[in-house]
């Protein structure tokens, strides 16, 4: 059944409802943030049908949301936030997705940006030359039968073994490890595929970028977050690389053929799925968090490797603001019809905004990024989430046919953003045109309260694979 636009009920301004009547194996609501324009923009791939598919899912609560940066994805619509009851509620893969805990971390400087002006050239070839980058590339640290540490830890191994400091561990979501974690339930062939991959970025839209803070929206806050106009920070956008992509592909495969022991009926294949407190969701959810200390620290470990350079280049420190996941289950308790409940979140293409937390957006290459501030409203309404990026409106197949990678990075370097990338035909593909506006994105978010503005910011650098 394909949704139209005269089938949602505008509940507010930015936010949108496909009642539950609208087909009859739904378990709840499906809510929709956006403006008009990005609601349009919304029918353009299956992401609405997409929505619905998730309210059926076993042990879901109050509605299956989708943020503004929406588009098609496996399974889940990238940007989407569902929460099942716990325990005997249903975990998916496809609600995580294959990037187990991609995620984003902000580095702050004290400098300006004059004291980096006509640095940014030999800056980009610096970073690109310290973070390996681009697919299946490995990195210089080979854990060998350390790699379970890793699994077990997550970003303390790294400080362990002098990657940073204790203190970097404060100002990372679940102190950079989550504690469910087994690396027995993570297979072979997915340790193999991460074991020399730490310290590196991946390719397709991760990054390392230099930004300058150009707008303030909210100095109270900004100032509480050591944040500073002009200022010089950094961003560091990647996840658990094929470790993670290999434990998706893994308990997919298991569920897919555990649904009709569990009695589970699903309209789409890609929401394979098992009761959270069954051996498969139970050995999924520990493999996740495996994926997920990987990914911290794989994180941690760049931002060692980033400090370096920086050190080096302008004798200055980097502290961190924070580091969040937009591709994750966690439990948490929510109020849901006035009581708290503990439920399992289901977060892929969305990022955890709990009231007060530092929300870090990245836009598109070339443009603007974002820090948001959490809300109480954002936690009443949506789970405590946000959106995570832009959100593509592009195929990268379709962004090759109208841009030519050579043109598009003189181009962004005529306006003052030096871009180092392994492959021109992977930067075409991420070219701005691709994605939708973030500042669309970001003032949906901001009207409709889920998150608040604190500060944009400009990039002058950007690394890719």
């Amino acid at each position: 059944m394909t949704v139209s636009k005269d089938q949602l009920i505008k509940i507010t301004e930015y936010l949108w409802e496909i009642p539950k009547k609208f087909r009859p194996d739904m378990r709840g609501p499906a809510r929709v943030l956006a403006s008009p324009k990005i609601l349009d923009e919304a029918f353009r791939d299956q992401s609405l049908e997409q929505l619905v598919n998730v309210t059926t899912l076993p042990g879901i609560q109050k509605a299956a949301y989708v943020m503004p940066d929406v588009h098609e994805g496996y399974g889940f619509p990238i940007g989407g936030v569902a929460a099942t009851l716990y325990p005997d509620g249903v975990i998916s893969p496809g609600g995580i997705g294959y990037d187990i805990n991609c995620g984003v971390r902000l580095l702050k400087s004290s400098l300006t940006a004059d004291a980096v002006n006509h640095h940014q050239g030999l800056l980009a070839r610096r970073l690109f030359e310290e973070v390996p980058s681009g697919v299946g590339r490995g990195g210089r640290l080979k854990l060998d039968k350390r790699l379970d540490e890793v699994l077990q830890k997550g970003a303390g191994w790294m400080v362990e073994q002098g990657y940073g400091s204790g203190e970097d561990l404060h100002f990372l979501e679940s102190q950079g490890c989550l504690e469910n974690t087994d690396p027995k339930a993570v297979s072979q062939h997915a340790k193999d595929r991460g074991i020399d991959q730490l310290g590196t970025l991946g390719a397709g839209n991760h990054f390392v970028e230099v930004d300058i803070v150009d707008q303030i929206f909210d100095p109270e806050t900004t100032k509480n977050f050591g944040l500073f106009q002009n200022q010089v920070v950094i961003l560091i956008h990647t996840g658990s690389r094929g470790l993670g992509h290999q434990v998706a592909t893994d308990y997919i495969r298991v569920m897919l053929s555990s649904l009709a022991k569990y009695g589970i009926s699903l309209p789409d294949r890609e929401l394979a799925c098992a009761p959270l407190s069954s051996q498969e969701g139970t050995s999924y959810f520990n493999a996740m968090a495996a994926a997920a200390n990987f990914a911290w620290a794989n994180r941690q470990l760049i931002t060692h490797q980033v400090r370096q350079v920086w050190q080096e280049m302008f004798s200055d420190n980097l502290t961190i603001l924070y580091d969040v996941a937009h591709n994750i289950a966690k439990i948490e308790e929510h109020k849901i019809n006035g009581k708290l409940k503990k439920v399992i979140v289901h977060r892929k293409g969305a990022t955890r905004a709990f009231e007060g937390q530092p929300v870090i957006i990245p836009g598109s290459m070339g443009t603007a990024s974002y820090v948001l501030a959490g809300t109480l409203e954002g936690m009443e309404e949506a789970f405590g989430s946000s959106c995570h990026g832009a959100g593509r409106r592009m195929s990268r197949h379709a962004a090759l046919r109208q841009v030519q990678g050579k043109k598009l990075k003189v181009d962004l370097e005529a306006q003052g953003i030096f871009i180092q990338a392994g492959s021109i035909k992977d930067l075409a593909e991420e070219a701005p045109l691709a994605y939708k506006d973030i500042h669309d994105v970001v003032d949906v978010v901001a009207s409709a309260k889920i998150a608040r503005k604190i500060a944009r910011l400009k990039p002058i650098v950007v690394v890719k694979g």
